[in-house]
């Protein structure tokens, strides 16, 4: 088998195209980024550094190669001959390359291509594959919608595994780093022909129990440590969660988050605590240098109805659970300033133009509540 996978970062190679290639599937990795893509095709291959909380080692990837993403028709010709595409792109991007997709699909078709073929978009969204799907189509010849539902799956997909920058060594350029847990869950019930046999990737009927279980705890209590933590001058993640009033209340809110995903998903509470306990020893993995300014980068995005904050205080107001502390982690997002990101540079714009209410209003969609009344008093406590 072989697959194509757009994004050759530091979660492309070290977390996807690992997998791909520990189950013998060899990887094509097209990227922008032509010095990685030289040194992929150059070397054949790269290592992954895998780091636990007390050891790391180094595993290497073999065989790999890379085509430039902006060679569309080397995108085509290779679209011809994998059986398999995956991602690692950033939501962002999807949309640039759902038409270069599209093109390749039309091609494909067009030759007569009947093979069937899955792709599986690896990025931190919910039911990001649909998306792409959906943007493929408004560029896709109406001939070929057809084709598409008969022999291309389009798998939705949850991705977990931290994967810091980390400073590149000169010695072996491609190093990526990354904890040693990792977790690929797929919607079996969206792919077309045989499902591929991939090591570590798992397959499940109800995703979204698994998508919202990682939005609702992974990053929600990564996002909410990288914003208590900007308030309190630390840098790095692990130095946040080490203070023991930010870890308190890190558990607290992945404690209310967790609420919500017990009453609507019917999960155990005490493996989810378990769980939860499981990610706050991440966090303090002292072999992952991530950043409180990677983590909280983009706090619009992360402020919007359907992602870390808002979504699961949403869903304390359905069901009618404790909110207090997401309250506290909306705010402390309000509170998020960094001059090298231009969503928080906006977004301080935003509240110093039109006050922290509005903000609130505009950017999270929440009306008139309780709520949004304990967002502001914490807002105002927290500036």
């Amino acid at each position: 088998m072989k697959a194509l996978h757009f994004g050759a970062g530091n979660i492309g190679r070290g977390f996807i195209g690992k997998l791909l290639s520990d189950s013998g599937i060899h990887v094509t990795f097209a990227d922008v980024n032509d010095t990685v893509i030289d040194l992929l095709n150059q070397q054949q291959a790269y290592d992954v550094k895998i780091v636990s909380e007390q050891a790391s080692k180094i595993e290497k990837v073999v065989p790999v190669d890379g085509i430039n993403s902006k060679n569309s028709e080397q995108i085509i010709e290779k679209f011809n001959q994998v059986d398999l595409v995956t991602t690692a792109v950033g939501p962002n991007v999807l949309t640039i390359i759902s038409s270069t997709l599209a093109k390749a699909l039309e091609i494909r078709f067009a030759g007569g291509n009947q093979h069937y073929l899955n792709i599986i978009a690896c990025e931190n969204m919910v039911r990001g594959t649909s998306f792409l799907k959906q943007k493929v189509l408004e560029h896709l010849d109406p001939q070929y919608h057809t084709a598409l539902e008969q022999y291309v799956g389009f798998v939705d997909s949850a991705v977990d595994r931290i994967v810091p920058p980390v400073v590149p060594n000169a010695d072996n350029p491609l190093l990526v780093t990354v904890e040693e847990f990792s977790e690929w869950i797929v919607d079996q019930t969206q792919f077309k022909g045989e499902i591929p046999q991939i090591a570590g990737m798992e397959l499940t009927d109800n995703l979204m129990a698994f998508v919202e279980r990682k939005l609702f705890t992974l990053n929600t209590g990564h996002a909410v440590t990288a914003y208590l933590g900007k308030l309190k001058g630390y840098h790095l993640i692990r130095e946040a969660i080490e203070d023991d009033a930010i870890k308190q209340q890190v558990r607290s809110v992945m404690q209310e988050s967790g609420a919500v995903l017990i009453k609507r998903y019917a999960f155990e509470q005490e493996k989810h605590f378990a769980y939860i306990e499981k990610i706050l020893k991440r966090f303090a993995n002292p072999y992952l240098p991530d950043d409180v300014d990677r983590v909280g980068r983009e706090p619009i995005r992360k402020l919007s109805p359907n992602d870390r904050l808002v979504k699961p205080l949403n869903g304390t107001l359905e069901y009618g659970l404790p909110n207090a502390t997401l309250a506290k982690a909306v705010a402390a997002a309000l509170c998020y300033r960094n001059e090298s990101d231009p969503q928080a540079v906006e977004l301080q714009a935003y509240i110093a133009d039109n006050g922290v209410l509005q903000a609130i209003r505009h950017y999270t969609g929440l009306g008139e509540s309780a709520v949004v009344d304990a967002i502001v008093a914490n807002y105002q406590q927290l500036s």
